[in-house]
C-alpha cells in the first residue's frame, strides 16, 4: 500500500528489476495510467499499453492501434518481436478465478518471463493466486493530504478566474482533510457540484462539501446525520471547553507532524454524569467548534432477530462512519446499548467486540463524543486506555454556570438580560438545578410572555417559577451521590473549580 510517489517508485524497481509481472490494485485507472506515463518518460523506455477505450496505444503518442477482440495475443506477439517490452493492461476482469481469460495470462507471463519482459495489470478486484504467484503486488491507495491539496489548489486556480473562490492556504488545508477517502474524480466532482449549487466558494461552503461526500456513500443502519445550529451556545463546562480547543489542534495536525512524535489523532470523549446537565449538547458543541458534520449512532437500532445480521450492519455502520470521516460521532446513553454483561448474549458480546475493536485500531479521523447517565452499566472493556483520549464527569452546574445559563436563556427566550441583583437571586434558588432544569424553568416564563406580553413576565415570576421546578438532584439523591463519588475518583471534571469550592 502506497501513495502516489512511492507506488511509483515501487514500478521502477520492479521494471528495472524486469519482473515478468506488476500487479497494480487500483480502482483509478486514468491515475495509474498518468504514474505509467511519467515512469515511462523518466525511464526513457518504451511501454504499450491496452484499454478498451483507446485500444493499443504508447503514453505520450496520439497514435491508437484498434485490436479485433483480444489483447493477449497481440501482446504475445510484441514480447516474441522485441525483447524487455514492457505491455501494460489496463482493463483487467476476471481474473480473480481459474478461467479462459486468466490462464491466457499465465501463458503471457511465462512468455514475458522467457523473453525479459514486464506485463503490467491494472486490476481493482484480487487476483487468481496462480497469476499472483509469478510477479509483484501493489496497491495505489486513494490521494493523500498533499495530492488531495495540490487537487483542490488546481481547482482554485482553474476556476477562480470565471467564479468567485475565496479560499485561503487554511481554507483548501481544511478541504483536503474533509476530502479524505475519495479518487481524484470524486474529489472534483464534489468541488464542482458545490461551485454550482452556491455559484461561489467561501469558508462557509467547506463545511457543505461533507453533505457531499456523505451522500456518495450508501446509508447506513443506526447512523443519522444531526444538524448542528451556527449560533449554538453552551453555558459551562469551561476545563471540557479547554480540553477540547487543544485537542483540536491535534486533530488537525499532518499526518507527517503526527508519526514524527509517534502520536495519533484524539479517539474521543466519554462523558458521564447527572441528567441534563449538558452532556448530549457537548457533542453539538464539538461539531460546532471543530466545524466538522455529527452523526449519531444508535447502536441499538442494529440489533437483529436474524444470526449475523447484527454484525452485518455493525460492520456496515462503522465502514461508513470511516467513509464520512473526519467526522463527530455521538452516542447517547452509550450504556443502554453495550450494557451485555449476561455471557448467554453471544450476539451482544460479538457486536461489543466489533465495536471496541474499531474503537481501538480505527485510523480514521473520527472524533467520538458518548453519552451515560449511569456508568456503572457499561462493560469493564470500555475503558480501557486508548479507546478513548478522556473521560469527563458532568456535575451539576456551578453559581458561575447557573448565571451563564439563565443569562443565556434569558436572552434567549425573554429578550431581556437580567440585572445584577435579580440575577444573583435567581441563582441562589437554582441551587441544585440542573441545566434542563433552568431551560425549562425561563421557557415556561417564556410562554407566558407570548400569551400576555412581555410585561406578564416580571422577576418575581421567575423566581415563583424556580419553587414549582423539582430537580433531579431532589428526586434521585442516591444517584447523583454514587455518580460523584464515581465521577470524583475516576473521570476529570467537566467545569472548572467554583472559587472556595464546588458549592452545587
Amino acid at each position: 500500500m502506497g501513495n502516489y510517489s512511492t507506488t511509483k517508485t515501487e514500478i521502477k524497481n520492479y521494471i528495472f528489476a524486469r519482473v515478468p509481472l506488476i500487479i497494480i490494485q487500483s480502482a483509478e485507472r486514468a491515475r495509474v495510467e498518468r504514474m505509467i506515463a511519467e515512469t515511462a518518460r523518466e525511464m526513457r523506455i518504451e511501454v504499450t499499453c491496452y484499454s478498451d477505450t483507446k485500444q493499443i496505444y504508447r503514453p505520450g503518442q496520439d497514435t491508437i492501434r484498434d485490436v479485433e477482440s483480444d489483447p493477449i495475443p497481440f501482446a504475445m506477439e510484441l514480447l516474441r518481436r522485441k525483447r524487455g517490452t514492457t505491455f501494460v493492461l489496463a482493463d483487467v476482469r476476471r481474473v480473480s478465478e481459474e478461467n479462459l481469460y486468466s490462464r491466457e495470462i499465465v501463458n503471457l507471463l511465462y512468455l514475458a518471463a522467457e523473453m525479459g519482459g514486464t506485463v503490467i495489470l491494472i486490476t481493482p478486484d484480487p487476483v487468481w493466486a496462480r497469476i499472483a504467484r509469478m510477479g509483484m503486488l501493489t496497491r495505489l491507495d486513494l490521494p493523500d493530504m498533499d495530492e488531495r491539496t495540490a487537487e483542490i489548489r488546481e481547482f482554485v486556480r482553474r476556476y477562480g478566474s470565471r467564479y468567485s473562490i475565496a479560499w485561503d492556504e487554511n481554507d483548501i488545508q481544511r478541504a483536503s482533510a474533509l476530502l479524505r477517502g475519495f479518487t481524484e474524480i470524486q474529489i472534483d466532482n464534489i468541488l464542482s457540484s458545490a461551485l454550482v449549487e452556491n455559484g461561489a466558494l467561501d469558508r462557509r461552503h467547506i463545511y457543505e462539501l461533507t453533505s457531499q461526500k456523505s451522500r456518495m456513500y450508501e446509508a447506513a443502519a443506526g447512523v443519522q446525520e444531526v444538524r448542528v445550529s451556527g449560533d449554538l451556545r453552551i453555558s459551562g463546562l469551561d476545563n471540557l471547553k479547554q480540553w477540547l480547543a487543544e485537542k483540536k489542534r491535534i486533530f488537525f495536525a499532518s499526518e507527517e507532524e503526527l508519526a514524527a512524535r509517534g502520536l495519533q489523532t484524539p479517539k474521543g470523549i466519554l462523558l458521564a454524569g447527572i441528567p441534563g446537565c449538558g452532556k448530549s449538547f457537548s457533542a453539538r458543541m464539538v461539531a460546532r467548534e471543530w466545524e466538522l458534520p455529527l452523526f449519531k449512532f444508535d447502536i441499538g437500532s442494529i440489533y437483529d432477530k436474524w444470526v449475523g445480521e447484527s454484525e452485518h450492519r455493525m460492520a456496515d455502520a462503522l465502514q461508513f462512519i470511516d467513509n464520512v470521516a473526519p467526522c463527530i460521532v455521538w452516542i447517547d446513553e452509550i450504556e443502554k446499548a453495550l450494557s451485555v454483561s449476561d455471557s448467554s448474549n453471544d450476539t451482544g458480546q460479538r457486536v461489543l467486540g466489533q465495536f471496541l475493536f474499531w474503537l481501538q485500531e480505527s485510523s480514521s479521523r473520527v472524533f467520538l463524543v458518548a453519552t451515560a447517565n449511569d456508568i456503572r452499566k457499561l462493560p469493564p472493556e470500555l475503558f480501557r486506555k486508548g479507546r478513548f483520549s478522556e473521560m469527563f464527569f458532568v456535575d451539576l452546574p456551578t453559581a458561575v454556570e447557573r448565571a451563564e445559563a439563565i443569562t443565556q436563556y434569558m436572552e434567549q427566550c425573554l429578550h431581556r438580560t437580567p440585572d445584577a441583583g435579580s440575577l444573583q437571586e435567581l441563582v441562589g434558588r437554582t441551587k441544585g438545578f440542573s441545566y434542563a432544569d433552568i431551560e425549562y424553568m425561563v421557557k415556561e416564563a417564556a410562554q407566558k410572555a407570548l400569551l400576555y406580553g412581555d410585561d406578564a413576565v416580571s422577576s418575581d415570576m421567575l423566581l415563583e417559577l424556580t419553587e414549582k421546578v423539582i430537580p433531579f438532584a431532589d428526586t434521585n439523591p442516591d444517584v447523583v451521590s454514587q455518580l460523584r463519588s464515581w465521577g470524583n475518583s475516576r473521570a476529570a471534571a467537566a467545569s472548572l473549580p467554583e472559587k472556595g469550592g464546588n458549592e452545587a
